[in-house]
C-alpha cells in the first residue's frame, strides 16, 4: 500500500466527496489475488448474460454475451499490463480492469434491450462492435494519447509593465501525478529546456493518488524537479490535498531550488524593470476558506508589476476577478482527461463543475489558464487521456501585443 489520508486537514473538501470515495472503493481489486479478478469478471459476464436470457430464453444467445464481455475483459487486461513496459502508467492493472469492465457491462446490457425490437441475433452483433469500439477507444486513450505531450503557448496583455519591455516568459506546468519516471516526465524536460522561460511556475499535484506515501515516488519527483531550471527561479504550490498530502509534501521540496510557496507572496525582480508579485496559496477546495486567504495574502502583498495567483484550481476565479488578479494559473480539472465530441468532459471534480474546464479564459483584467496537466489522478480513475492529451504552457506576459502573427489570448500548440 503506498497511499495514505490520515494527514489530511480537517478541512479538506475533496476527501471527503463522493467522487473520492469511489475513487478509492473502485480501487480495491488492485489489492485482490488473480483469482479473485477472473472471479469477479466472471461473475459481471453471467450477471449480464443472465438478464439477456431473461426475456430471449434462449441459452446458446447468454452464454455467446458472456463469452463476448469475457473476451474483451481480458483484451482490457492485456493492454493495461503493457503500460509499465511502454513507461506510460506504473498502477497496478487489476484496479483498472473493474473500471473499465462496468461500462463495458452496462453497454451490453442497454444493447439488449434491441434484442426485443430488432432481434436476438442483431442485438448480439450490436454488442460485439460497441465492444470493438471500445478497445479501439481504449487503445488510443492510453497508448497513444498520454504520449503526446505538447507545449501550448498563450500571450496576454497587462498595463503593468514598463511600456516597451520584453514580455515575461512563464513556463506553466500542472498536474505531474508522477508514480515512476516515465516517457512524459522524459518529454517534460526536453519541453522546459526548449522553451527557455524566465520563471517557471508549478501548480501542484507532483505524485499520482495512488503512490501519496511511496517514498521511491517522492524520490522521482525530487530528481525530476531538481532538473527544472529558469533564469528567475521555480516556484510552486501544493495541489489537492489527498494528493500532495500537506504533512508529507513541504519535506520532498525541502532543498530544492524550487520554492514552495504556502499562503504567501513574493516579489520576482527581472531584468529591463519589470516586476511581478507571485500570490501562492494551499488549496482545499473550500471556495469561502480558500478566498480569505487569498485576502490574507493580498494585504500583505506588494505592489510590484502585475499580480499572478498560483492555485491548483480554477475555483477562486470569481474572486480573482473581483480583486484584480492579472494571470490566474492552475489545474486540477486535467480538461476533463476524457472528452467525447459534442459532449465534452465527463468529469471535472471542481466546485464549479464545468464553468472553467480547460484553457484561456479572460474576464475582466484576469486572465485564467487552466492546463490540462501532464499524468493521471491514480486509484481507480483510469489511466488514460482522450481528446484531452497532456501540455505544458508557455504564458508571455506582454506590455503590449506581440507581433510575429500572435495574437493575446490566442492558444498556440506546438
Amino acid at each position: 500500500m503506498t497511499h495514505n489520508f490520515d494527514t489530511l486537514p480537517d478541512d479538506d473538501v475533496l476527501s471527503q466527496s463522493r467522487f473520492h470515495f469511489l475513487l478509492v472503493a473502485f480501487h480495491a481489486p488492485a489489492g485482490w489475488p488473480m483469482w479473485w479478478v477472473v472471479l469477479a469478471g466472471g461473475g459481471v459476464a453471467a450477471a449480464v448474460a443472465a438478464v439477456w436470457w431473461l426475456p430471449a430464453r434462449d441459452t446458446t444467445l447468454a452464454l455467446a454475451v458472456a463469452g463476448v464481455l469475457l473476451a474483451f475483459f481480458v483484451a482490457d487486461a492485456a493492454l493495461l499490463r503493457q503500460l509499465p513496459r511502454r513507461r506510460i502508467s506504473f498502477g497496478p492493472w487489476q484496479g483498472q480492469i473493474a473500471a473499465l469492465a462496468l461500462p463495458r457491462a452496462g453497454v451490453a446490457l442497454v444493447l439488449g434491450l434491441v434484442g426485443l425490437g430488432l432481434g436476438w441475433t442483431a442485438a448480439l452483433l450490436l454488442v460485439v462492435a460497441a465492444q470493438f469500439v471500445g478497445t479501439a477507444t481504449l487503445y488510443r486513450a492510453a497508448l497513444v494519447e498520454p504520449r503526446r505531450l505538447a507545449l501550448s503557448r498563450l500571450v496576454v496583455t497587462t498595463d503593468r509593465l514598463p511600456p516597451g519591455a520584453p514580455p515575461i516568459r512563464i513556463l506553466h506546468i500542472g498536474d505531474i501525478h508522477l508514480e515512476r519516471l516515465g516517457i512524459r516526465e522524459a518529454r517534460l524536460l526536453e519541453v522546459a529546456d526548449e522553451a527557455q522561460p524566465d520563471l517557471i511556475l508549478l501548480t501542484g499535484d507532483y505524485v499520482n493518488l495512488s503512490n501519496n506515501i511511496d517514498p521511491e515516488t517522492h524520490q522521482a519527483v525530487r530528481r525530476l524537479l531538481g532538473q527544472l531550471h529558469a533564469r528567475y527561479g521555480v516556484f510552486a504550490v501544493l495541489g489537492t490535498p489527498p494528493v500532495d498530502l500537506p504533512a508529507v509534501m513541504p519535506q520532498v521540496f525541502a532543498g530544492l531550488p524550487a520554492r514552495l510557496l504556502r499562503d504567501e507572496a513574493v516579489v520576482v525582480t527581472l531584468s529591463r524593470g519589470r516586476q511581478l508579485t507571485l500570490l501562492g496559496l494551499d488549496c482545499h477546495h473550500y471556495i469561502p476558506g480558500d478566498t480569505a486567504t487569498l485576502d490574507r495574502v493580498l494585504a500583505g502583498a506588494a505592489d510590484a508589476g502585475p499580480r499572478v495567483l498560483l492555485y491548483h484550481s480554477p475555483e477562486l476565479m470569481p474572486a480573482a476577478v473581483e480583486r484584480g488578479i492579472d494571470l490566474y494559473l492552475c489545474g486540477h480539472t486535467h480538461g476533463g482527461q476524457v472528452r467525447l465530441p459534442l459532449i465534452g468532459p465527463l468529469l471535472t471534480a471542481s466546485q464549479l463543475g464545468r464553468r472553467y474546464v480547460m484553457g484561456h479564459y479572460q474576464e475582466g483584467r484576469t486572465h485564467l489558464y487552466v492546463t490540462r496537466g501532464i499524468g493521471f489522478e491514480g486509484l481507480a480513475a483510469p489511466r488514460v487521456r482522450l481528446l484531452c492529451p497532456p501540455e505544458v504552457t508557455l504564458v508571455e506576459v506582454s506590455s503590449e501585443a506581440v507581433s510575429r502573427g500572435q495574437n493575446p489570448g490566442r492558444v498556440q500548440v506546438y
